[in-house]
Formats: structure tokens, sequence, C-alpha cells
């Protein structure tokens, strides 16, 4: 199949190089150099322009920071045309970025009239699934969109829920990382309470991963450097999931708490300890780096 990936980064590269070894056309396109090479190593075509990247797609799947990003690439700016315009009538387009659900919802309305399927299918697992190939998809859109969309999906991760209609699978992923935020902060503040009372942190994990406090963080992502090999803070807290990506995303959810008018008193308090770890000069670093506003001097 011919696809067009756009966005290169810590996921997205990884998921466009799967596709690749799936025996999948790749032409890829991103700002950065370095990303652009990774991914043309394994198989890909590099791209001059996102709109090069999408002449002769059947497929675009996109992965990008925020909300403006992905409004600017297919609804377009002042400069620039939406990238629309240039995709073919019938192809089928998958956003996998985590943006607020109504961007995704706009992009939808503007593709249809233009006979090009739109899915919103943001993901979890991190960066190690996404070089796995094990990571879980929400998507939201239409049924038959999502089974064409499937035989992809399936390359790059294992898990593929259906979560309704355009912008569900955004809503879907908001509530994971509000709650992903949540338990990395609140077993950072129990890391750190152990080891400032002379606990090793590789023995008090492995203690809370088999008892009543074991959770996700624990077990794959522990913000405690040395505690697990290939932890993103065992490599310095880089190469992961971003504090401001984390803290757009908790910006995301209280956005939406605030729409409907739900209690998130917990992502409230999650979203102002990230804001005050990203000011700390921590924004670039891993979220797990939020151990490190919670520890002893």
């Amino acid at each position: 199949m011919q696809i067009a990936f756009i966005g290169l980064g810590n996921m997205g590269a990884p998921m466009a190089i799967n596709l690749c070894k799936a025996g999948h056309q790749v032409k890829a396109f991103d700002l950065s150099k370095d990303a652009c090479a990774k991914v043309a190593a394994e198989g890909a075509q590099i791209a001059a322009s996102a709109q090069d990247a999408v002449q002769g797609a059947e497929v675009v799947i996109s992965m990008l920071p925020a909300s403006q990003h992905v409004k600017d690439l297919y609804l377009g700016t002042a400069s620039q045309t939406g990238l629309l315009a240039n995709i073919a009538e019938g192809a089928l387009v998958i956003d996998c970025s985590t943006i607020a659900a109504a961007t995704s919802q706009m992009v939808a309305r503007a593709a249809e009239p233009t006979g090009i399927a739109f899915i919103d299918a943001p993901v979890s697992g991190g960066t190690g699934g996404a070089i796995a190939g094990t990571l879980t998809f929400m998507v939201g859109g239409k049924t038959a969109d999502l089974e064409r969309a499937r035989p992809l999906l399936e390359k790059m991760g294992k898990n593929i829920f259906h979560a309704g209609d355009v912008g569900a699978g955004q809503t879907a992923k908001i509530c994971n990382n509000m709650l992903l935020g949540i338990l990395m902060i609140g077993t950072s503040e129990a890391i750190a309470l152990g080891v400032a009372n002379g606990l090793d942190p590789k023995v008090l994990s492995e203690i809370m991963r088999r008892s009543s406090g074991g959770n996700w963080a624990l077990e794959v992502y522990n913000p405690c450097p040395g505690v697990q090999e290939n932890s993103a803070a065992t490599r310095g807290y880089t190469g992961g999931f971003g504090t401001d990506l984390m803290l757009k995303d908790l910006g995301l959810s209280q956005e939406s708490a605030l729409a409907v008018k739900a209690s998130t008193p917990l992502g409230g308090m999650a979203r102002a300890l990230y804001a005050m770890h990203s000011m700390s000069g921590s924004g670039a670093l891993d979220f797990s780096s939020i151990i490190q506003s919670l520890q002893k001097r």
C-alpha cells in the first residue's frame, strides 16, 4: 500500500519504520533532517514536503504534537494551502496525534465533502511500544473506515479499540493520559519518600509493583534512574514522552472537563504540578522526570 507518513518524532519514526518492515511503500516527511534520515535507512522514501508526500497516497498517517499543527496541516494557513486539497479522493486519513476532540471533528467535517475519510487514532504505549509494534490505538470514526485502517494499525500495535464517532478516540486518550500523569506523580512521591528514608529504590519499586500499589509506571516506566535498564529515567530522561507533551494532554483533559462540568480535582492538580516542573526548565525531559521536583535535595 502507498502510505504518506507526516511527523517522524519519537513515536512517529518507529511507527513509520514498522510499516516499511511490513512491506508497505512509505513516503515520509518531517521538518527534522535527522528524523528523515532515520526512517530512510529503514526503507522509507523522503518527501520534499507534506504536499509531496501525499501525492498518490492511498492512506495518509499523521503524528503531530498539538491541535494547531493538525489544523494547519490539513486545513491550511494564510500562507499555505491545507493538505486536504492535495489528498486524492477516496483516500483515508489516520491522525494519530493527541489533540482536542473538537479539532478532529473539524478536520473530519472538512474532509467529508472532498470524499476523503478521516479517523482519529491516538496511541498509548510509549516509545517502547512504538518500536516493538505493540501500541494501543483508540479510534474514533466510522466502522468501515476503521476496518480499512485495521491492517495498517495491526502492523504498529496490538490493541485496537473503537471508541465511537470521530473525536471519541481523542476523548479516550486524554482520559488515559490524565490517569497516567496522576499515576506517575503518585509513583514518584512514593519512591521519593522511601529513598528519603533510606530505602533502595529498586527494592521498594519491586515491593510496590507486587503489592496493591502496582501500576504501569512501576511495571515498565519507573521514574527513578537505574531501577529499569531501558527506562527514560536511566537514559537521563531522554527519548521518551516529554514533560511539555504531558502538560499539553493534561490541559486538554481540563478543557474537556470544563466543557461538560466534570469534576477532575486530581487531574487539575497534576496539571499544576507538571506546569511547575516545566517552568523549572524540565519541559523537554521525559515526563517521568517529575520525580526530580519531588525529591529531597
